[in-house]
């Protein structure tokens, strides 16, 4: 697909089928980072086939990290790891548009001894970091960054000291950074959050060998561990799913299946939403791989009551708000979502967008500044769709255009490449028209 490319999505009467996920792009981001700093060679099956991944892979490369992708099925990944110290980089690790990337991997560019750069696209340089920038210079990095803590960031790494942090804002992001830095720190790195978020580093961590300890809301490593290599699938990415999941519950009577599916508990209140808006799902061969639970779903669509997002749930569904929003309109009582502001310092302003591009195909729709209110029983248009370059906006509209009236066509829809390039494909594979 060519950069700013539109997409033309057309009415289906029916979603069925069954497919298997690239894999899951949190777990693929902190694969790829600790399998880095960790002794060994490390593989991955089906690793992510996202953008953001691969900015991931790059930044490494530029560490002096060598991998390779191997040439058989299953985008397969090898990493040799260097323990715990890379090489300092001739250029600005460029982070492409992956806030992933770039909060992560400082947390490890933290615990170096050298002064890395990161820098990002239009986008991201738009991004708040002051969230990673506080907690790392309090545990002894130096980081200049742009006017209002924006990328790029400079990190002056090195002796870092073990801290207690209280998180102001629930980010798993954040939360992954400081314990990545923790692992360079000397003592003890406590993070407290105030709500939990998804748990893949401290999962992620153990699979590597690192001990970490949870109680509640707290979660604390202990400096100067070291990681080893390991072997892993990576199950199927639940955000990605969601698509899939939403545009199959559209339509009453159809019937989907996706196999190998990540289920990790703290990501797979989605599936608790669609079941209290009326969607059938069963779960089947459920199994651990690595710490991570991994299943095959079965989705039956079914009329959509209502729901109410707000809270814990919010930060839990932060990724798939946007393509819930955008189905809300078809339920029978519609959704209200509160408490997401983190929303709007996404890749675009995804409330904004959200409400922009369903009144443009003629909803209703009350915005707030921390969510919005989509009343149901309304009937969509085909209309122009503006992806403003989010890639969740471009896949979250090619759904509702499923049900709407007419021809959608979506404007930059090529920004699904950052985390599914065969998207549309395999959304027209599924649809009956």
């Amino acid at each position: 697909m060519e950069p700013g490319s539109s997409m033309k999505v057309r009415p289906a009467r029916h979603v069925s089928g069954g497919l298997r996920l690239p894999g899951d792009k949190s777990i693929s981001h902190r694969y790829a980072m600790l399998a880095s700093i960790a002794e060994g060679k490390s593989r991955f099956e089906n690793y992510s086939t996202g953008a953001d991944c691969a900015s991931t892979l790059s930044c490494m490369r530029a560490l002096g990290v060598t991998w390779k992708r191997l040439e058989e099925p299953g985008n397969v990944i090898e990493i040799e790891g260097r323990g715990s110290t890379l090489v300092a980089p001739a250029n600005a690790l460029d982070c492409g548009n992956s806030g992933s990337t770039m909060r992560m991997l400082s947390g490890i560019m933290a615990g170096q001894d050298f002064t890395s750069e990161l820098k990002g696209d239009e986008s991201l340089s738009r991004r708040p970091m002051a969230r990673i920038v506080a907690p790392l210079t309090a545990m002894g990095a130096s980081i200049t960054a742009a006017p209002e803590e924006r990328p790029p960031l400079r990190i002056e790494g090195g002796h870092l000291r073990g801290i207690h942090y209280k998180m102001p804002i629930a980010s798993a992001q954040v939360k992954s950074c400081l314990l990545f830095a923790g692992l360079f720190a000397k003592g003890d790195t406590c993070v407290e959050e105030p709500l939990r978020t998804r748990d893949h580093g401290e999962v992620a961590l153990r699979a590597f060998g690192a001990e970490l300890k949870r109680s509640g809301n707290f979660t604390q490593i202990a400096g100067g561990q070291r990681l080893h290599a390991i072997e892993a699938g990576i199950p199927g990415d639940l955000s990605s799913a969601a698509f899939f999941f939403c545009a199959a519950a559209l339509f009453p009577g159809s019937e989907l299946v996706i196999d190998s599916l990540l289920m990790n508990p703290t990501r797979a209140r989605l599936l608790d939403i669609l079941i209290g808006l009326g969607v059938r799902i069963s779960i089947t061969q459920l199994e651990e791989q690595h710490g991570e639970l991994v299943g095959t779903v079965r989705i039956e669509g079914h009329q959509l009551k209502t729901a109410e997002i707000a809270g814990a749930d919010s930060a839990a569904l932060i990724d798939e708000i946007p393509v819930l929003a955008a189905i809300a309109p078809f339920t029978e009582h519609g959704i209200s979502i509160r408490d997401a502001r983190e929303l709007r310092v996404k890749e675009s302003d995804r409330i904004h967008a959200i409400a922009m591009n369903l009144r443009a195909m003629g909803a209703t729709v009350e915005e707030r500044d921390d969510g919005l209110t989509v009343p149901g029983g309304q009937t969509l248009h085909g209309a122009e769709i503006d992806s403003l370059g989010d890639h969740r906006i471009a896949m979250a509209f090619a759904v509702a255009a499923l049900r709407a009236e007419g021809e959608t066509h979506i404007k930059g829809a090529d920004a699904a490449m950052i985390s599914y390039p065969a998207f549309f494909e395999t959304l027209e594979s599924l649809v009956q028209r």
